[in-house]
């Protein structure tokens, strides 16, 4: 029987896991709880975390003091060593903004950076600092990526039409033959286009795709407000009159186009690999094939778990797999979950996908573009 269904109608259907048939995610959760109480911590962050936290957040105001107020003299004097150094730093700002939102934003937002409900907040609103909204990220991330994760059409995350095309329900252009190519050049386009554009769409539509947003208080319209209008403020209106505006727009572009870079691949090699699977629901009851702790194991992938860099730097988002299956634990703990995670899928027949090295993930990551762009 053909069902006459529009695309508005598809993407329509909140998709729907199947229930648990088997212990695998009571057994998980259990031996997590277990876990905590040997240890007799709590799931929250640590004083490894607050430093690094407190690192990263003087290592940024730092670098934007030099930058908007001292950098005028290198300027004024060029030279090629001069502009190289400024741009690096443009650089180092742009991997310090990711690295907040790694490792401040994202766990505050969760609500795992501390045990106080207003340290998360604080936490949370470092992302409003950097120009983007943390009531819509919830919404976008906690809510939708974390329940939907690779669904097309739900998870606004893999929605990166015209430019790229992440699975295989979605439309293919010419183009996309060689988004293996260019996708670095895509991928920094992001941080600009979310403080610049989508979150304002998310505003004045009111959804995430597809998917509503919850009606926002008074508060939040004021914040969200406020804080767009205090970015503009200390991240243009200020550079350029203390720099200029030429060097302001190439050393902002700089900075912009790095931090998308950054955070875009850190995303996508942990969801846009060859191993990573993209359900797809069914377009009259909703109905996705597995249970959803199953669901994000066969969507989600860690990479370079033994690397203390990465670990330190993406705020743990190298064990993605932990933190979908566990999102209010904060990563500090990740690498210890990681083992009682991997022993779980074993005993349970699940997959547990991972790539030792970041370049196995990223070559991964090319592969599946360029299969997506010809298939």
């Amino acid at each position: 029987m053909r069902h006459n269904l529009n695309y508005k109608n598809i993407i329509m259907i909140i998709p729907k896991f199947l229930n648990p048939t088997d212990s695998f995610h009571s057994e998980l959760r259990k031996r997590v709880n277990d876990y905590f109480e040997k240890a007799k911590t709590i799931k929250t962050g640590n004083f490894k975390l607050y430093s690094k936290a407190l690192i990263i957040m003087l290592s940024f105001v730092a670098i934007y003091i030099h930058l908007v107020f001292f950098s005028k003299p290198m300027l004024n004097t060029g030279g090629f060593l001069n502009i190289t150094l400024l741009i690096i730093e443009c650089l180092v700002l742009g991997a310090l903004t990711s690295a907040i939102g790694f490792n401040i934003m994202h766990d505050g937002a969760h609500g795992s950076f501390s045990s106080k409900k207003w340290v998360n907040d604080m936490a949370g609103l470092s992302l409003n600092m950097l120009g983007a909204n943390v009531f819509m990220w919830k919404t976008k991330h906690n809510i939708v990526h974390h329940t939907f994760t690779n669904i097309a059409e739900v998870d606004d995350d893999i929605d990166a039409r015209p430019f790229l095309r992440l699975c295989e329900s979605q439309k293919k252009y010419k183009i996309h033959k060689y988004q293996h190519i260019y996708f670095l050049a895509a991928y920094s386009l992001l941080y600009i286009y979310w403080i610049l554009f989508t979150d304002y769409k998310k505003y004045f539509t009111g959804k995430v795709g597809e998917m509503p947003i919850k009606k926002m208080k008074l508060s939040e319209h004021i914040s969200f407000w406020s804080f767009k209008l205090l970015h503009i403020a200390l991240f243009a209106v200020l550079p350029i009159y203390m720099i200029g505006f030429t060097p302001w727009l190439i050393g902002f572009l700089v900075y912009g186009a790095f931090a998308g870079i950054v955070l875009s691949l850190v995303f996508q090699l942990a969801h846009t690999v060859q191993e990573t699977s993209f359900p797809t629901q069914d377009l009259v009851t909703g109905k996705v094939e597995d249970e959803w702790a199953v669901h994000q194991l066969k969507t989600t992938a860690n990479f370079a778990t033994k690397s203390k860099f990465w670990n330190w730097f993406t705020g743990g988002l190298n064990f993605q797999v932990e933190h979908h299956l566990f999102p209010n634990i904060s990563h500090v703990h990740y690498p210890a979950l990681s083992a009682i995670v991997s022993n779980v899928c074993k005993e349970f027949n699940v997959p547990y996908l991972v790539h030792k090295k970041t370049r196995y993930a990223l070559a991964s990551h090319i592969a599946h573009l360029k299969d997506m762009g010809t298939r």
